[in-house]
């Protein structure tokens, strides 16, 4: 007698060995490239955990680009005051010169002159640039801060910036400050204006006659400078804290990126013990269905 098979019986083998030869290729797929991305897609947790740390990994990318800008900023801010602060001790000691009386007329010219080419470079400094932006500017970063008026003596410093100071967010919440606005630095007000006490000093000697006031214009250039110095500090701290934020930022990601790739990884061993019952399920179903074409004559050329 013939063997009968019940035609459902076979279809679903076939549906069985189907299903085993795509479970061996997804296996096979993930042991050779060492993640689970098809598993991730049956695991809701872990694939949103994965969208979770990508984003938070971002979100750190974003603020290290942000504040390797920032950084070489502060950075020329620190210079450039550094710069000034060596400018402006070399106008007080010019001046301090030509205050003991002891200087000619020629002299005193002389004098004058030099701290004229001090107030030139600090001008400049003022109006230092970083990537095409205005440094001391507050938030109007596209115009030039400073103009010197010289149309009257003594001359007359003029800011077209603004005062406002432009910050940077950390990814845990700080805001750290960028910026000093450059009226702040160079002309405040009373004793700490800095272009006011260089253009009263050039002023004073260009006669060639001391002034009554170059004594009280050179103890104002002095107080000047430590405020420059001061401002400096605020500069200079700013730089540390982005920096220590940058550190700690580059640590969370270098964290984040393992745990990211660790969720990602097929677990090695347990893919193999699986892909190796596949393999076996579908030797045996070929088996099976072997057996059964011999006994049917070719019951499956007619399915």
């Amino acid at each position: 007698n013939a063997m009968r098979v019940d035609p459902y019986f076979v279809t679903n083998l076939v549906g069985s060995l189907d299903q085993a030869q795509s479970t061996q290729q997804q296996l096979t797929a993930e042991l050779s490239s060492g993640v689970r991305v098809s598993s991730l897609s049956q695991d809701p947790a872990a694939a949103g955990e994965n969208v979770q740390l990508l984003s938070q990994i971002q979100r750190d990318d974003s603020f290290t680009q942000s504040s390797t800008l920032v950084q070489g900023q502060l950075q020329v801010a620190d210079s450039v005051l550094g710069s000034v602060v060596s400018q402006l001790t070399s106008a007080i000691s010019l001046a301090t010169g030509a205050n003991n009386g002891t200087m000619n007329a020629n002299n005193l010219k002389t004098v004058s002159m030099q701290i004229d080419g001090i107030r030139s470079e600090v001008l400049a400094l003022a109006n230092s640039s970083y990537q095409g932006q205005y440094i001391f500017a507050g938030s109007q970063t596209s115009s030039t801060p400073f103009v010197m008026s010289t149309g009257t003596s003594p001359a007359t410093a003029i800011y077209t910036g603004d005062q406002n100071v432009n910050s940077i967010q950390t990814p845990n919440g700080q805001s750290i400050q960028l910026n000093v606005p450059g009226d702040q630095i160079f002309a405040g007000t009373g004793v700490n204006n800095v272009f006011a006490a260089l253009n009263n000093l050039v002023a004073d000697f260009a006669g060639g006659t001391g002034s009554a006031t170059a004594v009280a214009d050179t103890q104002a250039l002095n107080s000047a400078l430590n405020y420059v110095s001061q401002q400096r500090v605020v500069i200079d701290n700013s730089l540390t804290r982005l920096l220590s934020a940058s550190d700690a930022v580059n640590s969370e990601k270098t964290q984040l990126t393992v745990a990211q790739t660790n969720l990602m990884q097929a677990d090695v061993a347990s893919v193999a013990t699986h892909l190796t019952l596949a393999e076996t399920q579908q030797t045996a179903l070929e088996s099976v269905i072997a057996q059964l074409g011999s006994s049917t004559q070719s019951l499956f050329s007619k399915l």
